[in-house]
């Protein structure tokens, strides 16, 4: 019999997380475009690529949460 103290698990796959970070950082990294002056100026020019690699490692992410997802549903459904 399950505690009814402990909280039941999120059902959650990751790919939404994954989705809406990505997006933060290439929005993050538009705007970080667009200050590139001033952010060089206050010696903060590498926010730029840090944006930039947020946004890309969340792309090479992608896939993968969502392969990671469907095999966890496939996985399920056979149960």
């Amino acid at each position: 019999m399950p505690d009814p103290q402990q909280p039941r698990p999120l059902d959650v796959d990751g790919v939404r997380a994954v989705a809406v970070g990505t997006v933060v950082w290439a929005v993050l990294a538009v705007l970080a475009f667009a200050m590139r002056d001033r952010l060089a100026e206050a010696g903060n020019g590498w926010w730029l690529w840090v944006c930039v690699t947020g946004a890309g490692l969340g792309l090479l992410g992608l896939p993968y949460v969502v392969r990671r997802a469907r095999a966890y549903r496939d996985a399920g459904s056979k149960s």
